[in-house]
């Protein structure tokens, strides 16, 4: 028998054979089932969020009108009214304010088009006068009337197209006013049960998360409620100032529009100043054009005057924010959530800005001459043993031995 035969195999190829041999890690198969149902629940959340997304902005909405009516409430409540009936009245009041604005818009929106349809024939003249002046044309009544029979033909058609789809359209509505009536539902329970809620909440947390939970709540409630204050405090201002400016310049319907300047233009972030200009605008060029001018001028002067003087002083107290964030702040919101999100962003921004105020430490910052002044160097502290024989001696020279 040949002597390679008898020898032992090396150490390394013991190694390899029993590498190759083996089966996996236990703990592979375990690890692959972890990821595998972390990722299936991942996926299954962000579907129930997705399929749950219209009642979460139900909800988010609800906390923030009740969030901005707990003041009212509070205040009724402190006064012996029980809190149920305390949000009951808050309701009604607001119920009733809103169907006053929109009686008030409404008779205005039938105002003007009665009247715009009477002048009809005589604005089409004018207009028809003024094209063939400027632009040196030759138009006639005929001609306005050919156009105006192309274009009602094609209203006709986008019209009948519409009517095929009444069945969308009245879902939509159908959800929205269903969407309404969850918003008022949980908005009450919300407010009435404020208390009761938030202890509810604060029960499942430690002592000090309770703290912080409390803390954060009162914050979100008082910068909501002064965001309403401020801003209705700011539209009653508006519509009174539009209203004396409108009258002065005999503008029909003077009340109704100076109303709806002051509230679209507070209420409604970003460009809710340009709709709300753009409605007396327009009543006055229909019944005088100089009158219009004069009004976009007013406008543009009463709202620097309301950003630079007005706004400041009314919301230095309640809702202390910088222009430039609150701009940003809204277009985030409308980026998130929409029309909602623009709504919301707002009394959100400022309830975390207070919040993280309350725990940010903040440290003044030094002067450039403070940096450039040479420090002293620190006095050499004596022994404990010297200071003991000054106190009890009164003598700082050095006892003789």
């Amino acid at each position: 028998m040949p002597a390679d035969e008898n020898r032992t195999p090396p150490a390394e190829t013991a190694v390899v054979t029993a590498d190759v041999t083996a089966g996996p890690p236990p703990w592979l198969l375990r690890a692959f089932l972890l990821a595998a149902a972390t990722v299936a629940g991942l996926v299954f959340g962000f579907w129930v969020l997705q399929k749950l997304q219209g009642f979460l902005r139900v909800l988010l909405v609800s906390l923030f009108l009740a969030f901005a009516i707990e003041p009212a409430v509070n205040w009724l409540a402190a006064r012996g009214v029980r809190r149920g009936l305390a949000t009951g009245i808050v309701f009604l009041l607001l119920t009733a304010a809103t169907v006053a604005f929109v009686w008030t818009l409404g008779a205005l929106l039938v105002d003007q088009v009665t009247t715009l349809v009477k002048n009809a024939p005589d604005n089409a003249d004018q207009a028809i006068d003024w094209v063939n002046r400027t632009f040196k044309t030759h138009l006639s009544s005929d001609d306005v009337q050919k156009y105006l029979g192309e274009w009602s033909s094609t209203i006709d058609r986008y019209l009948v197209g519409l009517a095929g789809n009444a069945w969308g359209v009245g879902t939509a509505a159908i959800g929205a006013i269903f969407q309404a009536l969850g918003v008022l539902l949980f908005t009450y329970y919300f407010a009435a049960d404020g208390p009761r809620f938030r202890n509810a909440v604060s029960s499942v947390l430690p002592p000090h998360r309770q703290r912080q939970v409390l803390r954060a709540w009162d914050i979100a409630v008082e910068k909501t409620g002064g965001y309403i204050y401020s801003r209705g405090l700011l539209a009653l201002c508006s519509t009174i100032a539009h209203y004396v400016a409108l009258r002065v310049l005999d503008v029909p319907s003077a009340f109704a529009l100076a109303l709806w300047v002051g509230v679209v233009s507070q209420f409604i972030p970003t460009v809710g100043t340009y709709l709300a200009g753009a409605l007396p605008v327009l009543v006055a060029l229909v019944h005088n054009p100089s009158s219009a001018l004069w009004i976009l001028g007013f406008i543009l002067v009463y709202q620097q005057f309301e950003n630079y003087v007005l706004q400041p002083r009314i919301t230095a107290t309640t809702l202390d924010m910088h222009p430039a964030v609150a701009f940003g702040a809204v277009i985030a919101g409308a980026a998130i959530l929409g029309p909602t999100g623009a709504l919301l962003a707002i009394p959100v921004t400022a309830t975390v800005q207070a919040f993280a105020s309350a725990y940010i430490r903040r440290y003044e910052v030094e002067a450039d001459t403070d940096a450039d002044k040479t420090e002293r160097p620190p006095k050499k502290q004596r022994k404990w043993t010297r200071q003991l024989t000054i106190r009890l001696t009164g003598s700082r020279r050095p006892p003789t031995e």
